[in-house]
């Protein structure tokens, strides 16, 4: 028996194997693809934007130069990593098609941004973040069996089972990271609920008989939206039918060319095409993450349009939040409550994301009334305070889990402290663990980690900026669980070290 069993070995599986088997637990990845390879991942049909949020999170484990050299990027994203004070973004993205300008960021206006590694995103595919975490987890123990289709899922008081045709694999634990058409939701009972669509998405490999046709670029048009992309014959297009063509049936060259044209205006002409699916902007979400010994991640839990790219990133932050948590399930020293509260702090960012998204449809939705609006929001992200709200929104830096207290780092990505040796925060967090970060002069909590070394690492020292903070607490997917000023009571601190990582010796259990 293992104990773990996750179904599904996209990026949101491998990221949850890799942190399950970091933390000493035995896992089996179940995947219905016989084979990793499709084209479909891989450039440019794989192409996929990381957050700073994600790409924080593979840098915190060391995979973020393996992620670099895998997706052709020479350099470490964030070329002022070596300076004290951050510097701007490269890129911000956009809303519904509207463009924004990074040189408008306001970063006085985002308190807890230090320069680092991982400041920035970065553009890479999914076959690119597969391959890198698929190696990881071999290296960690974790087992992949390919071209295995889950059918069934019985749960008993100690353990689940996943049937598989003749065989059934056994675990404490299942965990679907199965995809927006999950089988594991459904067969484990899950409500899902949210909005229907209001397009079809088109994205396809196509040669075009006259490619000047189409500009470079995405397209807003009165009746919908089409993008050109960088790679040739790369084209994305939204048609406003209600998704009533999604998945009924295979496109056709001659409806495909007739979409285009009306989303368009244009009266291009397609040749052939290559590879094409749909996709639509149904926005669903189920209303808990975990039933009995069955929990969810990634698109398993949440569904919506994949127009920004939040989706994947939305998926990264469940498998980190999930694992450390799991892993001290099943070790035995998880404080109470502590597997309950992967729903309590991910679903609300989940729901966010679907009103995110929802919102950028109401933009590019045909008619009078969208155009109007569409005037009225670009004039807002063209000024300042509007392009920085969005760059919030689309690095990943807006996500706050509610923690409690009033503290305003608590419950966010912890920054990226250098302490004056040298040493990074993401330098202290590659074994998995927490870190307690001491910035006192008189090293006020040297001994608050004893007895639970195995899970919590201390780590002092002065730091090259400590944001006025004397002392911080790091949960191990980097969330900020306790921060002190340069007065701050350690019994403060000592009973947010109790409420994540336990007693010392073996705690109790969720």
């Amino acid at each position: 028996m293992h104990d773990v069993v996750i179904v599904g070995a996209g990026p949101v599986g491998l990221f949850l194997a890799c942190e399950l088997g970091l933390a000493g637990c035995s896992v089996l990845v179940l995947e219905r693809e016989a084979e990793p390879g499709s084209p479909w991942r891989a450039d440019p049909l794989g192409m996929r934007g990381l957050s700073a949020a994600s790409v924080g999170a593979f840098y915190r484990r060391g995979m973020l130069r393996p992620l670099l050299t895998a997706s052709g990027v020479p350099e470490d994203p964030g070329p002022g990593a070596e300076a004290d004070e951050p510097s701007p973004p490269r890129s911000v993205g956009h809303f519904a098609g509207l463009a924004l300008d990074p040189a408008e960021v306001d970063l006085a206006a985002l308190p807890f941004r230090l320069p680092g590694p991982a400041a920035d995103g970065m553009m890479t595919n999914l076959a690119a973040v597969e391959t890198v975490l698929s190696e990881r987890a071999a290296e960690l123990g974790v087992e992949i069996r390919r071209g295995v289709t889950v059918s069934g899922i019985a749960q008993e008081d100690e353990h689940v089972v996943a049937y598989a045709g003749e065989h059934a694999h056994a675990a404490r634990w299942l965990v679907g990271c199965d995809g927006g058409r999950s089988t594991v939701r459904g067969l484990a009972g899950f409500e899902f609920t949210g909005t229907e669509p209001l397009f079809t998405g088109y994205v396809m490999l196509a040669t075009l008989a006259s490619p000047g046709a189409l500009k470079p670029g995405i397209h807003l048009t009165p009746t919908g939206m089409y993008i050109r992309m960088a790679a040739e014959g790369h084209i994305g297009m939204m048609d406003f039918d209600g998704g009533a063509f999604d998945r009924s049936r295979q496109p056709t060259r001659e409806h495909l060319q007739a979409v285009l044209r009306r989303v368009s205006g244009t009266d291009v002409t397609l040749d052939d095409v290559r590879l094409v699916s749909t996709f639509t902007d149904r926005a669903m979400q189920t209303t808990l993450y975990r039933r009995g010994r069955v929990l969810l991640a990634g698109d398993a839990a949440h569904i919506h349009s994949p127009l920004g790219g939040q989706g994947l990133n939305t998926g990264i932050g469940d498998a980190v939040n999930l694992g450390w948590k799991l892993a001290a399930t099943v070790h035995g020293y998880a404080p109470d409550g502590l597997l309950d509260s992967y729903t309590g702090e991910r679903s609300p960012i989940a729901a966010q994301v679907l009103d995110w998204s929802r919102a950028q449809v109401a933009v590019m939705r045909p008619g009078p009334h969208a155009r109007a609006l569409q005037g009225v929001i670009g004039d807002l992200l063209g000024t300042r305070g509007g392009t920085t709200y969005a760059f919030e929104r689309l690095s990943g830096s807006w996500v706050r889990h509610d923690l409690g207290g009033e503290q305003p780092l608590v419950g966010r990505d912890a920054p990226d402290f250098r302490l004056e040796d040298g040493t990074r925060l993401g330098d202290l967090t590659q074994d998995g663990r927490g870190v307690l970060l001491d910035f006192s002069t008189d090293r006020r909590l040297r001994g608050a980690a004893t007895g639970l070394e195995g899970r919590l690492r201390y780590a002092a020292g002065a730091a090259r900026n400590d944001l006025g903070l004397g002392a911080v607490l790091v949960r191990p997917d980097g969330i900020v669980a306790w921060a002190g000023g340069p007065d701050f009571e350690r019994g403060a601190c000592e009973r947010a070290v109790g409420r994540w990582f336990g007693l010392s010796g073996r705690g109790g259990s969720a």
